[in-house]
């Protein structure tokens, strides 16, 4: 089961580019009933190795600017350690409300964001002006977040990247992937030297996942993938829905 769930999330990931965090720690989760502790990490270090092998294409295509994504690192880096020790806190008091809140919260925010992008895409031809040095300070709370959900590196990171540089779809896509690799490695390492990761479910999840990104790769030419992103985005966000919803009965 846990290889099948890797091998879909892959899949997932290579069709509409939906981050490996924000999927992940919900099948997790909800589906296969794996405690929300062990998810999180798990979830971080699945997306750490998924980024892994997509971030170096990003480089050799040189569709990374390195000056943001320094910007990124130095509010990000140490927001994912805050993060993640303030999970430790909340998993040794069993308080788990908190982490359904988060998680429920970025995948509404992000689901949500992507089908108000369907139905009222950006213009391409708007001004904008390059404000790339208050993306250090806006990027600890997203650092904060990963550590403490596994999910919103995706998400809240092209949100700000969009609105404030002026940088390329592309380049946006290229830079936030590799800062989401770099505070998935670093969260996901303080999840499992505290122990709140499973490396033989992370095992069969990456087995799944090779496998999975194979097959979305080959046949990604043949989908329409705004359509199916659509749909995911609709699913994603009933999954943030009940994730509130659980959270409010804690």
């Amino acid at each position: 089961m846990e290889i099948a769930a890797g091998f879909l999330i892959a899949v997932c990931i290579a069709l509409t580019g939906v981050g490996a965090g924000t999927i992940t720690a919900p099948i997790l989760i909800l589906f296969l009933h794996v405690p929300a502790g062990v998810a999180v990490g798990t979830a971080l270090a699945y997306a750490a190795i998924v980024k892994l092998i997509v971030a170096p294409a990003q480089m050799v295509r040189k569709q990374v600017n390195y000056r943001v994504l320094g910007y990124m690192l130095v509010g990000g880096l140490p927001g994912v350690i805050l993060g993640a020790l303030l999970f430790r806190r909340v998993a040794h008091q069993g308080n788990w409300s908190l982490v359904y809140w988060a998680l429920g919260g970025i995948i509404v925010f992000s689901s949500g964001w992507h089908i108000c992008r369907h139905f009222f895409p950006s213009k391409s031809d708007r001004v904008l002006s390059d404000r790339a040095q208050w993306i250090a300070a806006l990027m600890f709370p997203v650092g904060a977040e990963v550590g403490f959900s596994s999910s919103g590196a995706g998400a809240l990171g092209t949100v700000i990247l969009l609105s404030l540089t002026t940088l390329p779809a592309s380049i946006v896509v290229g830079t936030d992937l590799v800062f989401g690799f770099a505070v998935a490695v670093v969260g996901s390492g303080i999840h499992f030297l505290d122990g709140t990761g499973d490396p033989a479910l992370l095992m069969k999840l990456v087995i799944g996942g090779v496998l999975g990104a194979i097959v979305g790769v080959s046949i990604s030419p043949r989908i329409p993938q705004k359509h199916l992103r659509l749909a995911l985005s609709i699913w994603l966000l009933i999954i943030g829905v009940d994730f509130c919803l659980k959270a409010a009965k804690f």
